[in-house]
């Protein structure tokens, strides 16, 4: 014979449906309790390490800070919040400059400048990916490799902005984001100072004729060589007077004259783009907040909703008048929690639009311009990344120039 199941009352006496009807009401109510805004009220900012001691000027590394990756090819098909391309490509000049700015103030290094790629020469090249940015949130992924090609650094950093970072009344006048820049220039230079007087001039050494040879490979080809662990040293050394490393020197503090009349361009560029930045930043802050809060206050009504509901239709068929009663209740209740959670949607997708309000305006005020530099003879146009390879390409010219083609062993 097939088992009977029977609903048997509760202890208390009061019938099933009565129960879980108020049983859906409390999941309700704890639901609807649970959906309180959460907003980072401080954060504390990693402090600059600075070196307070003159560093010999053959121990002192020159750093290239390649302009970050936007990140565009790894956004989301649908995203909580909306990615601007064009304030993603500004940004990735922004946190750039940004940590330019910390490494130098850290005066633990040579040069340290922003380069539109890794084929500067310097001794230190830092790369950058944004991950996230959205102003309540930053995720930048960095790597640093040295010319002879040892990895320094290679992690990702994360930060979340503090709401007083945007309240006027703060007083609060630095980047919100500054201590994650400060945590990767004190992680650079602690591998930095972890390294021996002898390491850190064999560096400037490779890095010299790393050069050297990609101008005259010819001539430099054999004094360096890549080891079975791809790392790059140096064979044997040319002469102190070999006029062929003379003009290669020449040549290159040509390439660093160029590499800083582009720092010019990328301060200028930050300094334009601060202002509109730093307010779409700020009102994008609230903005992530909210769209946040309204997702999951929609979710959760929507669930709360569908129980009730479910609570509701089971306790409409009970035999008891209270609890059919009840049942009713539990119905239309959860019928307007339903349309509650999908009017939330409503409004979380009209945040969104007023952030891709917000993102227009900021592109319209930082879109990156192109000039022209003029030496003489020549002149450059196009982008800042263009402009760097005609430069290239003119050097190696004036190379081949003076030489006449011509290369000593």
């Amino acid at each position: 014979m097939p088992t009977m199941t029977t609903l048997r009352k509760p202890r208390d006496g009061r019938p099933f449906g009565t129960t879980f009807a108020l049983v859906s009401a409390l999941f309700i109510m704890a639901l609807a309790a649970g959906c309180s805004r959460t907003v980072v009220k401080t954060t504390q900012q990693t402090p600059l390490a600075v070196v307070n001691q003159a560093i010999p000027e053959q121990q002192l590394i020159d750093v290239g800070i390649v302009v970050f990756d936007p990140g565009l090819e790894d956004m989301d098909d649908d995203p909580l919040i909306p990615i601007f391309p064009e304030v993603r490509r500004a940004e990735s000049h922004y946190f750039a400059v940004q940590l330019m700015d910390a490494m130098q103030m850290s005066a633990g290094w040579g040069a340290v400048r922003v380069v539109p790629d890794d084929t500067a020469a310097v001794d230190l090249v830092i790369t950058g990916k944004i991950l996230s940015s959205d102003g309540e949130r930053l995720e930048l992924k960095i790597h640093a490799e040295d010319a002879s090609g040892v990895e320094w650094l290679d992690k990702k950093y994360e930060q979340v902005a503090s709401h007083y970072s945007y309240e006027p009344r703060s007083g609060i006048e630095h980047d919100p984001f500054v201590g994650l820049y400060n945590r990767i220039a004190n992680d650079l230079l602690t591998y930095r100072q972890s390294q021996t007087a002898e390491q850190l001039t064999k560096l400037r050494t490779v890095s010299e004729l790393k050069f050297a040879r990609d101008f005259s490979p010819e001539a430099f080809n054999s004094h360096i060589h890549v080891d079975k662990n791809g790392v790059y040293q140096v064979q044997r050394l040319p002469a102190a007077n070999d006029p062929m490393l003379e003009r290669i020197r020449d040549i290159r503090e040509r390439d660093y004259l160029f590499i800083d009349t582009l720092q010019e361009y990328y301060g200028s560029f930050v300094r334009e783009m601060e202002a509109p930045y730093e307010e779409w930043r700020s009102q994008t802050y609230d903005e992530v907040i909210a769209v946040r809060e309204l997702r999951q206050q929609s979710i959760n009504r929507t669930i709360a909703g569908v129980a009730s509901v479910v609570g509701g239709v089971m306790a409409a068929g009970s035999g008891s008048g209270s609890t059919r009663a009840a049942g009713q209740i539990g119905i239309a209740g959860g019928g307007y929690l339903i349309k509650e959670g999908f009017d939330k949607r409503a409004d979380s997708k009209m945040h969104v639009e007023a952030l891709q309000e917000l993102g227009d305006s900021l592109e319209a005020d930082v879109e990156p311009h192109f000039f022209e530099l003029e030496d003489r003879t020549v002149t450059l146009t196009g982008s800042v990344e263009n402009q760097y390879q005609q430069w290239r390409k003119m050097l190696r010219d004036i190379y081949q120039l003076e030489t006449g083609g011509v290369t000593t062993e």
